[in-house]
C-alpha cells in the first residue's frame, strides 16, 4: 500500500494535531454498506505485532493483518473538492462500489499480485 503526496500531507497535519501519541494509522476493511465492504482507518498508540507495517513518506501504516490481501497494490489518496474532502482508496482489488461511494467490493490480491509480496518479519 502507498500514499499519494497529499494524503501522506493530511495524514501528518491530523497526527501532529493529535493530543494523545500516535504511532500510526492502522488502515483494515470491514464487512458493511450496500457493497458489502469498508474502508477503515483508526489512530493507534501502539503497533499490533500482527499488522504489516508500511513505511510512506514520513507516515507509519499499520495495515490490520485480516486486510492485507484486500489492500496490496492499494494507494491512499486525499482529494479535496468544491463540496467534499476526504481519503479515497485507488484499489486494483476492488471489483465495484455503491452509488453514494461508501463502500465497496473487493476481492483477495491475485496470486501474480501475491508473488511480490514480502511480508515484514518482526521480533517479538
Amino acid at each position: 500500500m502507498t500514499l499519494t503526496d497529499a494524503a501522506a500531507d493530511r495524514v501528518r497535519k491530523l497526527m501532529a494535531a493529535s493530543t494523545k501519541s500516535v504511532a500510526g494509522l492502522r488502515v483494515g476493511v470491514k464487512n458493511g454498506g450496500c457493497a458489502g465492504m469498508e474502508y477503515t482507518m483508526e489512530y493507534v498508540d501502539a503497533i499490533d505485532p500482527m499488522d504489516e507495517v508500511v513505511e510512506d513518506q514520513g507516515v507509519t501504516l499499520a495495515i490490520d493483518p485480516k486486510a492485507v490481501l484486500f489492500l496490496l497494490g492499494a494507494e491512499m489518496d486525499y482529494k479535496t473538492d468544491r463540496l467534499t474532502s476526504g481519503f479515497v482508496f485507488n484499489n486494483p482489488n476492488q471489483t465495484s462500489a455503491c452509488g453514494c461511494g461508501e463502500s465497496v467490493m473487493l476481492s483477495p490480491a491475485s496470486e501474480a499480485a501475491r508473488k511480490g509480496f514480502e511480508p515484514t518479519t518482526r521480533a517479538s
